[in-house]
């Protein structure tokens, strides 16, 4: 089962323990793991990348990350495919085949001796520039390809204590902008939604899209539960989702009813359920939206997709 970690915030007068999808406790092993660069392997302390670089100057690239399950990387495929579909829509050409880069992560894995419990984080920077400058036509070198090996083994505290979201100023905004259906290196939107919500006391920031509809998290997917129907965004400004993706598969395949739909907060203020999806965090209840509580005592739905996803792997 993927899960999360919990982290503390020091306020002036009280201990707050809150939660994201991204925490994670801490492994020693992670001191000594090697990384992957240009098809050479560092030590942790030894990776670098040129002050050049685009991801450097400009967070001019894509990526994405994984897990490493038991032997097996999980959703590779999935993964892969939104990799290079996003590299495409930056016209980014990534110099590796599919095959070419598969073998760099099983050797990432196999030079780290790691066997379960992993996360992987690919990245795919435009390369190097000869000066500080955002054009490709001055870029002087092939892609640049990271591979960050971590183990990260999740906390079971997250999904007893659920999420607490509030909404935020901060907006998905439109394709013709930057498009937020591409897991790009520039993630400011998503960094600046998450620093309101931190702001609020909150573990994630709801977002909402520019036609005031709800959209997503600043770091994972929303779904929420009405009535025995689980609901969740049209996609339109949201990164393609993995985990996503195969919840709406498991409702489908599952007779769950599911609908991809626009919806309002007031709809989400009323659910009976509600979570969250990440291909680290896998599903997490949410406890919290805004000041409407959730009882995790009460979510059938969740714990049902939660033990269907789990069996994927």
């Amino acid at each position: 089962m993927f899960l999360l970690f919990s982290r503390s915030i020091l306020t002036i007068t009280i201990k707050i323990i809150m939660v994201s999808s991204h925490d994670f406790l801490k492994d020693k092993r992670n001191d000594n793991i090697k990384i992957y660069i240009n098809g050479k392997f560092y030590k942790r302390k030894d990776a670098k990348i040129s002050v050049f670089d685009s991801s450097v100057l400009l967070g001019d690239g894509v990526w994405d990350s994984l897990r490493y399950h038991n032997n097996n990387f999980v959703f590779l495929k999935d993964h892969l495919n939104r990799l290079y579909k996003d590299a495409k829509l930056i016209n980014l050409k990534i110099h590796l085949s599919r095959i070419k880069l598969t073998k760099a992560l099983k050797k990432t894995i196999k030079v780290n001796k790691m066997k379960t419990d992993v996360h992987l984080r690919i990245i795919i920077s435009r390369g190097i520039k000869s000066t500080p400058y955002q054009s490709p036509k001055v870029t002087i070198s092939n892609p640049t390809v990271i591979i960050i090996p971590e183990y990260k083994k999740p906390d079971t505290r997250a999904y007893k204590k659920g999420l607490k979201l509030v909404t935020v100023n901060t907006i998905r905004g439109p394709i013709n902008v930057q498009n937020p259906q591409i897991n790009s290196l520039s993630k400011l939107n998503c960094i600046l939604a998450c620093i309101e919500a931190n702001k609020k006391n909150a573990d994630e920031a709801l977002m909402f899209d520019i036609n005031g509809n709800i959209a997503t998290n600043n770091s994972t997917h929303f779904f929420f539960v009405k009535d025995n129907t689980v609901f969740t965004s049209t996609g339109k400004y949201c990164v393609t989702g993995i985990t996503r993706k195969k919840i709406i598969e498991l409702c489908k395949k599952n007779k769950i009813k599911v609908k991809e739909k626009n919806f309002k907060l007031k709809e989400v203020l009323n659910a009976d359920e509600a979570f969250v999806t990440g291909s680290f965090a896998g599903i997490v209840p949410v406890n919290a939206i805004n000041k409407i509580k959730f009882s995790l005592k009460n979510n059938p739905i969740t714990i049902k997709l939660s033990n269907f996803y789990n069996n994927l792997f």
